[in-house]
């Protein structure tokens, strides 16, 4: 069955990752290493990506740490993600523009808190898609199947017609467990095959 939508991933596809300076910045503010830091913040992220309150979260992250985070400096760590996840790739933006135009539809799914969900909102980022699916809103994460069902549900196709891009093998399972086509988002050099496999436009003009 031909491929009429592409779905994509945020972290990791759209956007790059943080950098370690960033990451050493913001450990540093919480007095962490950014080992420690690290950890902590990942710790409790599936229920922040379902939609727990940013300070439930936070002080969560603060008490993993055993430190305590005020007021001023959890807005801070808000901040700080969302600049954590805001260096994204203009050639995969590109090449979903370039998929619009030979009318193949776009759709985002994507595990991540609502602070950062409201910044792509408000920013309009999300003009990029047809269908947006952001965990926080539905209270369902990846490789849960509700959230596949949710984006190729909002594109009024079926899974077989969707093709899924992310960079977490858990995430890629789940969605061809789900029914969908889907592949490993391996940096854009390794991503560069895979449109000619599913009949999609090749983003030959954008290998530079």
């Amino acid at each position: 069955m031909a491929i009429r939508a592409v779905i994509f991933d945020f972290g990791g596809v759209i956007a790059f990752h943080p950098t370690q300076d960033q990451i050493a910045a913001a450990a540093g503010l919480c007095d962490l290493t950014p080992a420690e830091f690290w950890r902590v913040f990942w710790t409790h992220r599936i229920d922040y990506d379902a939609g727990m309150a940013p300070r439930v979260y936070w002080r969560g992250v603060a008490e993993l740490a055993g430190r305590t985070f005020d007021d001023a400096l959890i807005e801070e760590m808000k901040q700080r993600e969302i600049d954590f996840w805001s260096n994204m790739d203009d050639r995969v933006l590109d090449w979903i523009a370039q998929l619009r135009s030979s009318g193949i539809r776009t759709g985002i799914l994507s595990n991540l808190p609502r602070p950062l969900a409201a910044h792509l909102r408000k920013s309009g980022f999300v003009k990029h898609f047809d269908q947006v699916t952001f965990s926080c809103e539905l209270g369902v994460t990846k490789p849960q199947q509700a959230i596949y069902e949710h984006a190729v549900g909002g594109l009024s196709l079926t899974p077989a017609e969707t093709l899924f891009l992310d960079d977490r093998m858990e995430n890629v399972e789940g969605a061809l467990a789900a029914g969908l086509e889907a592949e490993r988002y391996n940096f854009w050099d390794g991503f560069l095959e895979i449109p000619a496999r599913y009949g999609l436009p090749d983003p030959v003009a954008l290998r530079q």
